[in-house]
């Protein structure tokens, strides 16, 4: 049974998780499920919550796409379904049959794609498919959700006298408004509508002549709103059978609410799967922005996080453009208990709680941003003490609440705990606080809990060294600016650099001498030896890093040069081509002139043609017949070769010409220099270099050597001074 107290989620900020993946809800219904988010329980329940999470993921990278699951609440229509007798208003219904027609599709598609969506196709698959909400519903509501001329006999006789009757209006207001417009009665207007009836607008000194009701009159008075008394009569009996259209619509919804509540829990069963679903798919949104998976979750006792990222810090620094340094850290029963130590702001409260919020995420449901190697096992418990650890409610001190949760600690821990404790050990006497932090770190050890600590503390580092399943750890540093590397490497305590930090910040030399005499010289000794250790790890690191530099770089070069030698050796094999032909050639040149020689000296032209002919055919036995196919192909690479030609020269045009464009913008950009007699200048479209003799007006007389020439100021470029 798994159990989380509050005080860990509020440690390890869980809140903040919540609130991102509730921003990436599209339903109120899934918002609300996002805020109440918390660790399962169960096992079974948890891998089927993080199945269908990965399952949702996967669908953002193949080719089906899971179809919309937004719906409208229907909590508070559902309620009023429950009561009998109620009756649904048409909105209500209009909802209903759109949270079916979603569902269904929802059903449909999971079952037709099980093989890439089994999880989500089970929970999908618990809830029934039926058309049969829509249909009853669409007897009596259109497509525009409105209800429907024949959703009965009586509301189709009373629509048809609506309409017979408000014939009669229109005829009956036709006439009166020309009858009254022709004797000069009304205003340019002539009508308008007043309360949803169509009125005159009679001038105000003819308002006692045109016979009817007066329903208002203008801002200025100046003309009366006036219903002709004919339409006045028709009016009171389309009011008479609209009055009977709402009672007969009521009778109808009713009656539709009737047949409807045998179907609330259904329709109920249809908000839970698309609430679950919008959740499961902000949860995917989530693990997108943040590039988590599932890792592998074993019943063998080890957590394994390579390249862990913490998901607030790497969402606030990808906002900022920042990198996010990733930590890899293991526990097993061989090293359960991990001590970090090392200087303030080195990044271990980090360390520690991307641990933790990871570990508590996925116990959550939630996937992480690890490396596909991760793995971890369920705990039972996860215990933190990180923070602000004062108790302002209860009056309690830090010391004083910190004993408090290592009181608690002591109770609940167990072999499937994990706990986390920054700066564990603080908050009274560092002598007698660090020896009681011992006693409780060598009580956790023997109880086999899982765990991880920063401190400063000697005594907790040389402990860990000791206990054969514990070990310590250190954030990297620089070990000449000591800025932070943000790097947790396992094995090996740190120093907290507590002089030479405050060397850097400017602390007198005098006085950090007199701060080290006051102290025992073996804890001094203690501390330089892991500062030597520390620094010497950190060069490691810098040469390993260079070396994989140095490597990628080889291998770059490698393959440079494997490229060069392969275009060495084709332009190798032409040239062996060339010369071969060019060999025939030869040898078929001399054939000719032998031939020609022996005809000269013999005039036998029968000879000749017989030797002729016998050069061709020994030279056509040796060709090689191009079938069809072979041409076709021979003109596909050529055509090929010539499209990349083309490709090539286009490019190589376009960079000539950006060149050329930057060049001239540069040359316009660079500040103009004053030419003097002496300098040495050239011709802007020129190579030659030549010395300014003279200046006459905007002309100089260059001198370059053999000759002299006299050129515009303007014409020329600076290339050296006097």
């Amino acid at each position: 049974m798994i159990s989380i107290n509050d005080k860990t989620l509020k440690d390890l900020e869980f809140n903040t998780i919540l609130e991102t993946i509730e921003a990436f809800c599209i339903t109120e219904l899934g918002k609300n499920k996002a805020n109440a988010i918390s660790p399962f329980k169960e096992k079974d329940s948890l891998m089927n919550s993080l199945l269908q999470t990965s399952e949702y993921v996967s669908s953002y990278f193949n080719n089906n796409a899971i179809p919309n699951h937004g719906f409208e609440t229907i909590t508070n229509d559902l309620k009023l379904l429950a009561i009998e007798g109620s009756l649904l208003d048409i909105s209500s219904f209009r909802k209903f049959i759109s949270i079916s027609e979603t569902s269904n599709t929802l059903i449909q598609f999971l079952k037709k794609f099980d093989d890439y969506y089994p999880k989500l196709n089970e929970r999908a698959s618990s809830v029934e498919y039926t058309k049969t909400i829509i249909q009853k519903i669409e007897t009596v509501l259109d497509k525009y959700g409105e209800i429907k001329d024949n959703a009965s006999p009586d509301l189709v006789a009373i629509r048809a006298k609506i309409n017979v009757v408000r014939g009669k209006i229109n005829q009956s207001f036709g006439m009166a408004l020309s009858q009254y417009n022709s004797l000069g009665y009304l205003d340019d207007i002539r009508e308008t509508i007043v309360e949803n009836r169509r009125v005159l607008a009679v001038l105000a000194m003819y308002r006692r002549k045109v016979k009817g009701s007066i329903l208002g009159n203008s801002k200025t008075g100046s003309i009366a709103y006036i219903e002709p008394e004919a339409t006045l009569r028709y009016s009171r009996e389309l009011n008479n059978l609209e009055f009977e259209e709402r009672e007969e619509i009521a009778r109808i919804l009713r009656k539709l609410t009737s047949e409807i509540r045998p179907f609330s829990e259904l329709l109920n069963q249809y908000q839970e799967i698309l609430s679950d679903i919008d959740l499961i798919a902000a949860k995917a949104r989530y693990a997108k922005n943040i590039n988590a998976i599932l890792p592998n979750i074993t019943e063998e006792k080890r957590l394994f996080f390579k390249d862990a990222y913490h998901p607030i810090l790497y969402l606030t620094n990808k906002e900022k453009k920042q990198q996010t340094f990733p930590q890899t850290i293991e526990l097993k029963n061989e090293s359960r208990i991990i001590v970090i130590s090392g200087p303030n702001a080195g990044g271990k409260t980090i360390s520690l709680k991307t641990i933790g919020l990871l570990q508590l995420m996925l116990q959550s449901g939630i996937l992480i941003p690890v490396h596909e190697r991760s793995e971890t096992f369920l705990f039972d418990r996860i215990l933190t003490d990180i923070g602000d650890n004062q108790s302002i409610e209860n009056h309690l001190s830090t010391y004083s609440y910190r004993l408090k949760n290592m009181n608690y600690f002591l109770k609940k821990c167990n072999s499937k705990t994990l706990f986390l404790i920054d700066e564990f050990g603080t908050g009274s006497d560092p002598e007698l606080g660090g020896a009681l932090a011992e006693v409780f770190l060598e009580e956790f050890y023997h109880r086999e809990a899982f765990g991880i600590i920063t401190t400063h503390y000697a005594n907790l580092k040389i402990l860990a060294n000791e206990l054969p399943f514990a070990s310590n750890a250190n954030m990297l540093f620089d070990e000449k600016s000591l800025e932070p590397m943000y790097k947790l490497i396992l094995g090996q305590a740190g120093s907290s650099f507590t002089f030479e930090v405050a060397q850097k910040n400017g602390i007198p030399f005098g006085l950090i001498n007199r701060a080290k005499k006051k102290i025992e010289g073996g804890k001094v000794r203690f501390d330089k030896t892991i500062a030597t250790l520390q620094k010497e790890r950190s060069k490691l690191e810098k040469t390993s890093l260079t070396l994989k530099e140095e490597e990628i770089k080889a291998r770059e070069e490698s393959r440079k040069m494997e490229t060069i030698n392969a275009k060495i050796q084709e332009k190798l094999e032409r040239y062996q081509e060339l010369y071969d032909e060019n060999q025939r050639l030869i040898y078929i040149g001399q054939k000719i002139d032998n031939i020609s020689e022996s005809y000269f000296n013999n005039k036998d032209k029968k000879a000749l043609i017989g030797e002729f002919l016998k050069m061709v055919e020994i030279e056509n036995s040796k060709r090689k017949k191009i079938n069809q196919k072979e041409k076709k192909e021979k003109e596909i690479i050529q055509k090929q070769v010539v499209e990349e030609v083309k490709v090539k020269v286009e490019e190589i045009r376009k960079t000539k010409k950006e060149k050329k464009i930057k060049a001239r913008i540069e040359e316009e950009n660079k500040p103009k220099v004053i030419l003097k007699v002496g300098d040495r200048v050239r011709m802007k479209d020129g190579k030659s270099i030549g010395t300014i003799d003279k200046i006459e007006k905007n002309k100089a007389l260059v001198n370059y050597g053999i000759f002299t020439s006299k050129i515009s100021i303007d014409e020329l470029e600076f290339v050296q001074a006097v």
